[in-house]
């Protein structure tokens, strides 16, 4: 059994800016209003999964240092892979130059906090290097005549690779799911984006605290003891709900939602990519990762940083 740690990161949104004001053109809205009630101001839109999750994948291994050739295992987090069959993973494996296998894995929202908790998983039974990416491009399944849903969502991806450690840094963990709640949010096959909104919200706030109050749990930790959270950027009013409950300050919450949107699996990587770059997160930090999404899926975990 080994322990593991993150060790490089990378993220990649695509070219193209939709503007709250562009929306204004498409829809009955305005920059008001959605600012008001989401806290987003633009998002990025194009792409594949597969094209975002090998630039951010090809960042993360350039940022460890490691060979691509030494890579043991990929797990590519994601709703919306190129195809129905096969998996993204492979061809994302394939055009980073691995030799390892590779999978997707569909938790929705919470996609990347589960692939990050399996990543661990795997490392501990002897798989030294594994690379985690979220990617998702959600924006091809809304339905732009649908204020309510076409408003949060964008495109992008974000990777870290894991590589062994003396001791583990993951020191809380916690996953979840409620498939009764399944309706609330869901795409069918060939269809559009659904949500009801409302219900979501509350479904969300509730089960990141509690998720994260377990991992705090399991940790033996106070929410004091966070120096950062970094959770999935769905809302910005559900962010502050869930860190009140929490007993966590907003100012501790890394955010990149008003520039992104909601990105779906790729949300939380690029918001800890947002706080390491503004140096928020110093060695032996303490970092709780937290998300939630269709299923309805919930999931968090703590990792003491040693990057």
């Amino acid at each position: 059994m080994t322990g593991a740690r993150i060790t490089g990161w990378g993220t990649a949104l695509p070219d193209k800016v939709l503007s709250n004001v562009d929306l204004e053109s498409m829809m009955d809205t305005s920059d008001e209003w959605i600012r008001e009630r989401t806290g987003i101001s633009e998002r990025r839109i194009g792409g594949l999964t597969s094209t975002l999750a090998i630039e951010a994948g090809q960042q993360a291994i350039e940022r460890a240092g490691v060979d691509p050739a030494s890579v043991d295992l990929l797990i590519l987090a994601t709703s919306s892979a190129d195809q129905i069959m096969p998996a993204t993973g492979p061809t994302v494996q394939n055009e980073l130059g691995l030799n390892c296998g590779a999978f997707d894995l569909n938790a929705a929202c919470s996609g990347f906090v589960y692939g990050l908790i399996n990543g661990f998983g795997m490392a501990a039974i002897g798989y030294e290097r594994v690379l985690v990416i979220g990617s998702d491009i959600l924006t091809s399944y809304l339905d732009f005549d649908d204020r309510g849903t076409a408003i949060l969502f964008g495109d992008g991806a974000g990777a870290v690779m894991l590589e062994p450690a003396e001791t583990t840094t993951l020191l809380g963990s916690d996953l979840g799911s409620d498939g009764s709640t399944r309706h609330l949010l869901y795409i069918d096959h060939g269809g559009h984006l659904k949500m009801k909104g409302k219900e979501v919200f509350r479904h969300a706030v509730r089960a990141m605290v509690d998720s994260c109050q377990k991992s705090l749990d399991q940790a033996g930790l106070h929410p004091d003891d966070i120096a950062v959270i970094v959770p999935h950027q769905a809302n910005i009013r559900i962010l502050d709900s869930a860190c009140a409950k929490l007993g966590i300050p907003i100012e501790k919450a890394a955010k990149v939602l008003d520039r992104t949107g909601n990105t779906s699996a790729g949300s939380v990587p690029l918001a800890l990519a947002d706080a390491l770059a503004k140096d928020w997160i110093k060695p032996g930090d303490n970092v709780l990762f937290t998300g939630f999404g269709a299923g309805m899926t919930w999931g968090s975990a703590i990792i003491r940083w040693d990057a």
